[in-house]
């Protein structure tokens, strides 16, 4: 495929696609900080959480740097940038289905031990595959310039190779494809064994599982089942769209509308993971807007002009110290699964 077939990106495009970069930048960060800070509330799921948004936040930096260059060449700067966002997209598709399978493996088969031993195979896998491939790629130089074909400025399978094809459905797209079909299957299936553990529960003990805060747990876990392969797919699926079209070697593939769906839904997946993080996951979202308001009150109230040994009657969350309060714990459902994993 000639070079002059180059699509063209707009600056609001770029304008559009480095916001939602940034974004996932940003929301990537927060969850590894929140684990960091917060060690009391780190579960397996969540680390594996963190893992994630490592890739995450990889793939997003590295796909804001194409965008803001928007390569026109195979230089230096291109292939570097091309390898880093192949092997953090490529695990980050890994990391997406490690989750799925570990919350199936201690949801539905109930088995926590054979759950956490997986999850030195879900490094290995993670890590190790996309690595190798990155390294094959580049070994091969088959990483460089793609005309933004099948990308929007930044750099991944060069388009001039003979074998693109095969690199760019090694590099990416195979994942991707098996990702469509995992997750929904995986996530289908934990909600049918909840609604049946449920059912179950409310013939057995019908006030217990008729009490506000289980069917507020009930309600939750099932929103959240249903989002995450919902999300996964609109984001992703643009990006498939204009791969399906570039084999079909159709102009539609340039659209501006098309081009811009496919940048963002390619880079907004950190920020949509820590959106939902936040809003599913009760003590993370509460010590949230705890840390904000003792911010605020203290930017309010002029907190650095009071000498700390100043008694403090105003309820402004300034340096004086209040009863101690337990310290919020990862909310469980009736039979034990973690909430926010």
């Amino acid at each position: 495929m000639a070079v002059d077939n180059q699509t063209v990106v707009y600056i609001s495009e770029q304008i559009v696609i480095l916001i939602s970069c940034a974004l996932s930048f940003l929301g990537s960060l927060l969850i590894i900080c929140t684990y960091i800070i917060w060690p009391d509330l780190r579960t397996t799921p969540r680390t594996l959480l963190v893992f994630l948004s490592v890739a995450d936040f990889l793939s997003a930096g590295s796909y804001a740097y194409g965008v803001w260059s928007v390569f026109e060449s195979n230089s230096v700067d291109c292939v570097v940038q091309g390898a880093i966002s192949t092997f953090a997209n490529t695990s980050s598709f890994f990391w997406t289905v490690s989750i799925a399978i570990y919350l199936y493996i201690l949801i539905v088969k109930s088995n926590q031990s054979v759950a956490d031993s997986f999850v030195l195979c879900f490094h290995v896998i993670s890590w190790g595959i996309p690595l190798g491939i990155t390294v094959a790629a580049l070994a091969l130089g088959r990483i460089g310039y793609d005309a933004s074909e099948v990308s929007v400025g930044w750099c991944w399978v060069r388009i001039q190779a003979p074998d693109h094809v095969l690199w760019m459905l090694l590099t990416g797209k195979i994942w991707e494809f098996l990702a469509y079909l995992t997750l929904p299957v995986l996530y289908i299936l934990i909600k049918k064994h909840i609604h049946r553990a449920h059912a179950a529960l409310s013939e057995y003990r019908p006030i217990l599982a008729c009490s506000p805060l289980s069917q507020s747990l009930s309600n939750m876990a099932d929103r959240k089942l249903t989002l995450i392969p919902i999300i996964f797919i609109a984001l992703r699926i643009w990006s498939t769209v204009r791969f399906v079209l570039m084999l079909a070697d159709s102009p539609a593939r340039q659209n501006p509308v098309l081009v811009t769906l496919h940048g963002v839904g390619n880079t907004f997946q950190g920020a949509a993971n820590c959106i939902m993080f936040v809003l599913f996951t009760q003590p993370i979202r509460s010590r949230l807007s705890t840390m904000l308001c003792c911010c605020s009150c203290r930017v309010g109230s002029g907190a650095s002009l009071i000498p700390s040994n100043t008694p403090n009657h105003s309820g402004l969350c300034l340096d004086v110290e209040t009863p101690s309060q337990p310290e919020d714990t990862p909310n469980t459902s009736p039979r034990g699964w973690p909430d926010g994993c």
